[in-house]
């Protein structure tokens, strides 16, 4: 299954859920898509979804997913990493009204950099990247405060 999840901000990103819409409709993907689709006022025809979930469902939609499509929110990236999951990252940007500035591209750069996910500036090459994504193999995120917790304790206990 391909999750696909927008976040909670107020602009919406109609431009990913039409995407990934098409896709589904024209078999570009065969795999079952569900869509968090936030506030956006596109209606997906060919994909089940969802305005939002609620903390459970969401974090068991990205258990159960073996790949997700996801803004570039930190929160999201970061829950998507440590549970080392599949991570297509499709910035919201600000010249299409989707956040007020493309700091979500410049975060999403960074994990990319670190072989963490793949970033989707052009979505006429999403279909290629879900295609792609299954065989590549990334690095284990490593928390920087999850290493400062053991480094301390290790201190503590000696």
């Amino acid at each position: 299954m391909i999750f696909v999840t927008v976040g909670s901000q107020k602009f919406p990103f109609d431009r990913l859920i039409k995407k990934v819409d098409q896709m589904a409709g024209e078999k570009a993907v065969t795999e079952e898509v569900f869509i968090q689709t936030g506030a956006c006022s596109f209606i997906p025809c060919f994909c089940r979804h969802q305005a939002f979930y609620d903390r459970d469902q969401f974090r068991a939609m990205i258990e159960g997913c073996s790949i997700l499509i996801t803004h570039g929110g930190a929160g999201t990236m970061v829950d998507a990493v440590k549970r080392r999951k599949k991570t297509i990252v499709v910035p919201r940007l600000s010249k299409y009204g989707e956040h007020v500035n493309d700091h979500q591209l410049q975060l999403a750069k960074k994990f990319q950099e670190m072989n963490l996910v793949w970033v989707c500036r052009d979505l006429e090459k999403l279909p290629g990247m879900i295609r792609g994504i299954r065989s590549h193999e990334f690095d284990t995120y490593s928390s920087n405060t999850e290493a400062f917790l053991a480094s301390v304790d290790r201190f503590i206990r000696f």
